[in-house]
């Protein structure tokens, strides 16, 4: 992830947590059930604190409530490292595919374009296609993700 999205992210969660009027508040269980999208933030969250449980019902209920694309590209990199889920490089692949498939303009869809193209370069849970990881690797670029424009470099190179 971008190292300024994260700075961002975790500034928010950070000034959301700060915010708790009681300890109770600062459990991600608390978020499970939340029908507020800032739980979303949550689930990376209990991810880095390893309460993956906690983060995978939280990134389920994003997903399936709001479609959401930063709850698909978490999600996929547990299933992709194997962090609180089994290993499954397909179900990792299938969800950044779906982020990347959004429409334009949707948060965190250009970064998900960006892991959807290294995917598909890299044949991570799905067979190896330099074609399709140039057109997403591009359009990624094209969208500001400086990510993708070095790993393109790097591949010219």
């Amino acid at each position: 992830m971008d190292r300024k999205v994260l700075s961002g992210v975790l500034a928010v969660v950070a000034s959301c947590v700060s915010l708790a009027a009681s300890a109770d508040d600062l459990s991600y269980q608390g978020f499970v059930h939340s029908d507020k999208r800032i739980k979303c933030l949550y689930g990376y969250a209990a991810t880095k604190t390893g309460d993956h449980a906690a983060a995978m019902q939280i990134f389920n209920d994003c997903i399936a409530r709001w479609n959401d694309v930063y709850s698909m590209i978490w999600l996929a990199q547990m299933y992709e490292s194997g962090s609180g889920v089994p290993k499954d490089l397909g179900k990792a692949a299938a969800l950044i595919k779906r982020g990347a498939e959004q429409p334009d303009g949707t948060a965190y869809v250009s970064l998900a374009r960006y892991h959807w193209g290294v995917a598909l370069w890299e044949g991570v849970g799905v067979d190896p296609d330099p074609d399709q990881a140039r057109t997403w690797l591009e359009r990624a670029a094209a969208e500001g993700q400086t990510e993708a424009m070095d790993y393109l470099r790097q591949r010219a190179d």
